[in-house]
């Protein structure tokens, strides 16, 4: 035997059937409270502390940076400085003279 019942309902007549607590004013202060929270961080926000933000180690991170992304396309085992055919030789030095 196989019954359906269709109840045609609002979420909110749904949850109140079911007797489940309306988190409609719970929402409404969380928003508020984001919305904020965003106001007062774009307030504060100049350039030196967003790129602090973003870039924590400084400029020495570009290269590790680099080589993530060199890993994550292939080529990782690639040199970030000779990857793309520039500085060739430049690490084997100047000893290979003499």
């Amino acid at each position: 035997m196989k019954i359906n019942v269709n109840i045609e309902c609002t979420p909110e007549e749904a949850r109140q059937f079911l007797g489940l607590p309306s988190v409609a004013g719970l929402q409404d202060r969380m928003m508020k409270e984001i919305e904020e929270k965003m106001q007062e961080n774009i307030r504060n926000l100049d350039p030196e502390t967003f790129v602090k933000t973003w870039m924590p180690l400084g400029i020495e991170s570009w290269g590790e940076m680099q080589k993530i992304f060199l890993a994550q396309m292939g080529m990782g085992g690639m040199d970030p400085r000779t990857a793309y055919g520039a500085d060739k030789g430049a690490d084997k030095g100047d000893d290979e003279r003499g």
